[in-house]
């Protein structure tokens, strides 16, 4: 059922992300497709990194997997409750944090496409093209779980997303973090 559901969140399935929004029991499934898609992207840098000239060795790699699993987490977390405070604040959505986690959680399924980023040349772009995916899900997963229209998620992911990167930018200034939050 899992893949099945993140196989519709893939295809912008919008009945998915309404099904998800009204089901509070979907919060572990939503974290599972974080942890899926973390894992992939690790996995594909891993790899990457492993094939290139410098590759930093095994223990590099599951530093960077662990790192990024932690990272993919709190990114999930913060950008769910910042879309949550700009929806409802700024644009008059309805909807709870729980609704945004669930949908925005399933979202980052393109993120899966990560794994390939290895292959030179051709992961780079699917990297890209799950990036873009990503992206136009969330604003699907805004919309959906908001329940406003398409320009104002576009509006909230965007106000969402400098409001993300303000943080990040604090929090890597802060802690001497030299790597995204997400």
């Amino acid at each position: 059922m899992l893949f099945e559901r993140m196989m519709r969140a893939a295809k912008l399935d919008s009945t998915l992300y309404e099904e998800v929004e009204h089901n509070n029991t979907l919060t572990g499934q939503a974290a599972t497709v974080v942890a899926i898609v973390a894992v992939c992207q690790g996995i594909g840098g891993a790899l990457g990194a492993a094939t290139s000239r410098d590759g930093g060795g095994a223990g590099t790699a599951i530093v960077a997997l662990l790192g990024g699993i932690v990272a993919a987490f709190v990114g999930w977390v913060l950008w769910a409750y910042i879309t949550y405070w700009v929806g409802t604040t700024f644009f008059k959505g309805a909807a709870t944090p729980g609704e945004m986690l669930r949908t925005l959680g399933f979202a980052q399924t393109p993120g899966v496409l990560g794994i390939l980023g290895f292959i030179p040349i051709l992961g780079g772009i699917v990297g890209l093209l799950g990036s873009i995916l990503t992206l136009v899900a969330g604003i699907v997963a805004i919309r959906q779980a908001l329940d406003f229209t398409t320009g104002k998620a576009i509006m909230t992911a965007l106000v969402g997303w400098l409001a993300l990167m303000l943080v990040a930018i604090v929090f890597g200034l802060i802690f001497g973090v030299g790597r995204a939050i997400f």
